[in-house]
């Protein structure tokens, strides 16, 4: 595979065919334009949607959140092989055994199940709470023989 290099410009003033048919005779090739303006504070851009964080989902009529039954297994799944001193790559892969995907459609990743664990630290305290929890820490103390 060949190598190529890119650049980033600024646009000048004076960018247009002349400007293209240069950079062509120097065997660049246009890949991209990027386009920006100012709005009037009246046109302003609304804030962007801040993403649901990974477990719930949003109700569209309420505009509320509720638990998402698939990621909320997925977090206890992650917290419990995570305990466990499971790799991130074994987590991984019992989650693909499982069947779970990211939100992206995508198969776990060592690098995805490690870009939860911000989301574990915010949502172990509601998890060790509930009573799905205690039963799995029972399974697991059993399992172990602790």
């Amino acid at each position: 595979m060949p190598h190529v290099e890119r650049i980033r410009q600024e646009a000048p003033a004076s960018f247009g065919p002349e400007e293209i048919a240069r950079q062509a005779a120097q065997g660049w090739k246009l890949v991209a334009v990027e386009w920006e303006r100012e709005l009037p504070e009246s046109e302003g851009a609304a804030p962007a949607p801040e993403e649901v964080p990974f477990g719930l989902q949003a109700v569209p009529e309420t505009a509320r959140l509720e638990p998402n039954p698939t990621e909320q297994e997925i977090l206890f799944l992650i917290m419990e092989l995570t305990i466990q001193d499971g790799p991130y790559s074994a987590i991984a892969e019992e989650l693909n055994h499982r069947g779970y995907r990211t939100r992206q459609g995508m198969k776990w990743t060592p690098i995805s199940v490690f870009q939860m664990l911000p989301r574990l630290i915010e949502v172990g305290p509601r998890i060790f709470a509930t009573q799905e929890w205690q039963e799995r820490r029972a399974r697991l103390a059993r399992m172990t023989g602790t």
